[in-house]
């Protein structure tokens, strides 16, 4: 069952990301936070297996908050 589509939904049952895959995903997140906070630098990702499956750990610095407003 893992690994196959099934209504529209995607099971992955993997030990690691691929480097490709990792890129591609911090210039994802790169998107989001850019949109909350002033950047210092590149965020850098730490994955690490875990008895209940992993911990990712996103670290970046920020010289700033930006304002926002909710609705």
């Amino acid at each position: 069952m893992n690994g196959q589509l099934m209504t529209g939904e995607l099971i992955f049952d993997r030990d690691e990301m691929t480097e490709g895959e990792k890129q591609l995903f911090m210039a994802d997140f790169a998107k989001v936070y850019e949109e909350y906070f002033e950047g210092d630098g590149r965020p850098d990702m730490n994955i690490t297996r875990t008895a209940d499956g992993f911990s990712v750990c996103i670290i970046f610095a920020a010289r700033r908050i930006k304002r926002f407003r909710t609705v």
